[in-house]
């Protein structure tokens, strides 16, 4: 299947196939609130999944000894023993045998997801989502385990394929792709046809599909920048910025490959692909290599890379949680989502949670804190009765 063309696909020559940009450059500068929002959710991936690892299990609770070969396959960063002491308002430890279990306020805030998942309307939302990341690709599919890199940031639910996907036939089709890495066939998910109501980017239905260039009204389409306070780009940058976001938009469910790969047209396709990408995610972000994953899948090599390099404005990457992290900077205000999904009002509560103190490991600290408050007094006291004597 391929990608729907439109007459502007048709005429190459309407477009800009120069490259301009300036060899210039473009400095990389911290945005404290969005390494915040990253950093925010440290550890939290990794405590859903074994979370979902405990509730696998017909007991709801995991033998130490097999919870203690999950750190590879969870990604912690410490033995499973361990992270879950890190955290004892979500895990709870037994003994005889050794166990692990969760919290009832860890499962209480898992149910009120389950009912998110579970609802109509969030059903109908992720299968549209679903579908709209694999009308990016050329042929309309992706390999599973691509789409596994995206599943925390999609919001699929745990077995997506059998719990949600099995449920909209009419939209999906488990099928053998060619994997572009080892020229292999995988398993992958296809489309099972085009739907041209979704091919519409967000850009696009904010000022409406038919009102850009080449439509009824002749309105450009320009992404939304937000720089860094403090940062300035060159003025030279700045006038070759302002000249790339006066070129046609080209919307990132058209194939518009017959681009020169190094012109500022084509740059411009592929920084709205990346853009439609990290709008359909949750949280509006994902790891940097998910990114260049799915870009070698569709063939755009480097062009992502470029993407990133040279549109500090529209996307930020965060060095936070021992990863890199792209952002979609007008998602954000400040630190929060501007439209905040329902799931990531879970993954807020889950992140209260994390950082709550139990009340007993709390009156520890307020009695070792009591304490070494009492022992600097008492040397100060010792100290000053020591100058008292010495001055006689």
């Amino acid at each position: 299947m391929l990608r729907h063309t439109n007459n502007a696909t048709k005429l190459p020559h309407c477009y800009h196939q120069v490259r301009t940009f300036i060899n210039a450059r473009i400095k990389w500068v911290r945005d404290p609130y969005l390494d915040f929002a990253v950093q925010r959710e440290k550890d939290l991936k990794e405590a859903i999944s074994l979370k979902n690892q405990v509730l696998s299990t017909p007991s709801k609770t995991l033998p130490l000894s097999t919870a203690s070969l999950l750190k590879p396959h969870l990604n912690l960063p410490t033995t499973t023993s361990n992270f879950s002491l890190k955290y004892p308002s979500l895990f709870l430890h037994s003994q005889s045998p050794p166990h692990l279990k969760l919290t009832p306020q860890f499962l209480s805030i898992h149910k009120d997801e389950s009912s998110i998942h579970n609802s109509p309307t969030h059903r109908n939302d992720t299968v549209r989502r679903l579908a709209k990341l694999l009308m990016l690709t050329k042929a309309s599919k992706l390999p599973l385990y691509v789409i596994e890199r995206f599943k925390w940031d999609l919001g699929l639910p745990q077995n997506y394929i059998l719990t949600l996907l099995c449920d909209y036939p009419e939209y999906f089709n488990v099928c053998e792709v060619r994997d572009e890495r080892s020229g292999e066939e995988v398993l992958g998910l296809e489309l099972v046809k085009w739907r041209e109501e979704l091919a519409v980017s967000e850009l696009e239905r904010r000022v409406g599909k038919d009102c850009y260039l080449g439509g009824k009204t002749g309105v450009r389409i320009m992404f939304p920048m937000c720089l860094t306070k403090g940062f300035e780009l060159e003025k030279k940058v700045r006038d070759w910025v302002e000249e790339w976001q006066a070129l046609p938009y080209v919307s990132p469910y058209e194939n518009a490959f017959h681009l020169s790969p190094n012109s500022d047209q084509a740059e411009k396709w592929a920084v709205a692909v990346l853009h439609e990408l990290l709008w359909l995610l949750v949280s509006k972000k994902t790891e940097r290599e998910n990114v260049f994953c799915l870009g070698e899948y569709l063939g755009f090599e480097g062009r992502f890379k470029t993407a990133l390099v040279h549109h500090p404005g529209i996307f930020y990457l965060s060095n936070k949680i021992r990863t890199q992290t792209v952002v979609l900077r007008e998602a954000y205000r400040k630190d929060f989502l501007v439209e905040k999904h329902p799931l990531m009002g879970m993954r807020y509560r889950y992140i209260h949670l994390m950082n709550k103190v139990p009340k007993k490991k709390r009156r520890k600290q307020a009695v070792g804190l009591a304490s070494g408050a009492k022992r600097e007094v008492a040397s100060r006291s010792s100290g000053e009765r020591v100058e008292g004597k010495e001055e006689m």
